[in-house]
């Protein structure tokens, strides 16, 4: 599986993901591209976005994107915030649909 971790995440959380093939918006070279075209070019080459934009599943119609999303529920996207959160992201990731957004928090 594939993921795709936005910008606004702090990159060091992909060390959590060590049974998955990680990468982030920046190292892909698409920060600064807005929700709709970043999915568009997601959905190519990912399965799963993880974000923690909570508006990004009423701005899209994500049913259009062949990748599932996940939405961090967080006080903050600081790394120590985001962290507690990565047991459950672990747990869900082999359930996410595509074109669905999955929420998790604590």
């Amino acid at each position: 599986m594939k993921i795709l971790l936005d910008e606004c995440i702090d990159r060091k959380l992909a060390r959590e993901f060590t049974d998955y093939e990680i990468k982030t918006v920046p190292t892909m070279g698409w920060a600064g591209i807005k929700n709709g075209q970043l999915l568009a070019l997601a959905e190519k080459e990912f399965d799963v976005f993880i974000t923690v934009d909570r508006n990004l599943s009423f701005q899209q119609n994500l049913t259009q994107f062949n990748i599932a999303v996940v939405v961090l529920q967080a006080s903050s996207n600081r790394l120590a915030d985001l962290k507690p959160l990565v047991p459950k992201i672990l747990e869900i990731l082999p359930s996410t649909i595509k074109g669905q957004a999955t929420l998790v928090s604590l």
